[in-house]
């Protein structure tokens, strides 16, 4: 594990993989991203005809351990262009009033557009006090009318925020898409060193989109244990109560008993939680049972796995601008290396 400790987050691959576009159903980008980086790492790399992509360390005989996490982010689907050139999309998972102002590229030219609504001159008293739906917002690239429009965009297109990576504050740091490029960071890590069980990393496309992906991974790695990887909500605000706070920036990796779609295996979780104790990695328990991952879909496919998540505290999750902690980050990684590194799959695999 000492090699790990010195890791900085410059030697990720974190800022590289929050900035490139990947909305739901359009994750090229990452996808050739994460295999040109981890190839050389691997004994094979691959995809399914879903877009998932696998790298593969093998150990003959050795228990079939997974690591996953998903590629894909929140994001806008053109549906129609307007008589008046401005857009009107579809989304997943995007609170409508994080988004009015907002700067996003669209299609595979990254035209930009300005997510807007009526001005604040123009609203009622009713409208200044509510949310603006979805339904009320439109993209505006500057069009003058929809043949205008029709020359840079086409319905069907995704459009992406276009938030920068920067560090910032002490010793945190501010992205897009951290939920899961977090995830995805982590495990190419991992790729870099070197276990005794036989290992697959499966990156997943569509999770946001209802975990569509994940449906293919027990088909092509047939796991006996999976580790998923996630951003996941801090909600450490100051008037916030204690009890709703999900996570805190700060104190560690959360390790996630059960979510909406997951009741995490019990021996896995006491594994992960006497790994940390033992290594003295801070880590706290996901309070928040909300929300589903991947392996919801992944632990109950051909004859089930024994599966548990590993997550990071970010906050302002599913909007265009997350924060997170660089520690949290780092013993996300160290934990994950050390249940590993002892090979405590083995105890949760005995019978």
């Amino acid at each position: 594990m000492s090699r790990l400790n010195e890791l900085k987050l410059a030697d990720t691959f974190l800022k590289e993989l929050s900035e490139l576009r990947a909305v739901s159903g359009d994750e090229g980008a990452v996808r050739r991203f994460i295999r040109e980086k981890v190839t050389p790492l691997c004994d094979e790399v691959f995809t399914d005809t879903m877009g998932n992509l696998y790298a593969h360390k093998k150990k003959e005989g050795a228990p079939v351990v997974a690591l996953t996490a998903h590629m894909d982010e929140v994001g806008l689907l053109i549906k129609k262009i307007r008589d008046d050139g401005e857009l009107e999309y579809d989304h997943a998972g995007l609170d409508p009033r994080v988004m009015p102002g907002r700067r996003v590229a669209i299609g595979k030219d990254g035209v930009p557009g300005v997510i807007g609504t009526k001005a604040i001159h123009l609203q009622s008293e009713e409208d200044y006090y509510a949310a603006v739906p979805h339904k009320d917002l439109t993209v505006d690239i500057g069009a003058k009318d929809k043949a205008d429009a029709e020359k840079y965009v086409k319905i069907g297109d995704y459009a992406c925020f276009t938030t920068k990576f920067e560090e910032f504050g002490e010793g945190r740091f501010t992205g897009k898409a951290l939920d899961d490029r977090v995830g995805c960071a982590v495990i190419m890590e991992l790729l870099k060193q070197s276990y005794d069980c036989d290992l697959y990393a499966a990156f997943t496309v569509q999770e946001e989109a209802g975990l569509r992906g994940a449906n293919l991974v027990a088909d092509h790695v047939k796991p006996d244990l999976v580790l998923n990887f996630e951003g996941t909500t801090a909600n450490d605000m100051p008037e916030v109560k204690g009890h709703e706070t999900v996570t805190s920036l700060g104190r560690g990796p959360a390790l996630t008993f059960m979510d909406g779609g997951t009741i995490v295996d019990v021996k896995l979780f006491d594994a992960l939680r006497e790994t940390a104790k033992a290594h003295d990695i801070p880590f706290q328990l996901r309070k928040g049972v909300n929300g589903r991952t991947d392996i919801g879909r992944i632990h109950t496919d051909l004859g089930g796995c024994r599966a548990g998540g590993i997550s990071l505290p970010c906050r302002y999750i599913h909007s265009a601008q997350s924060v997170a902690c660089w520690e949290d980050m780092k013993n996300m990684i160290l934990l994950a290396d050390a249940f590993l590194n002892d090979k405590k799959y083995n105890e949760v695999l005995e019978k």
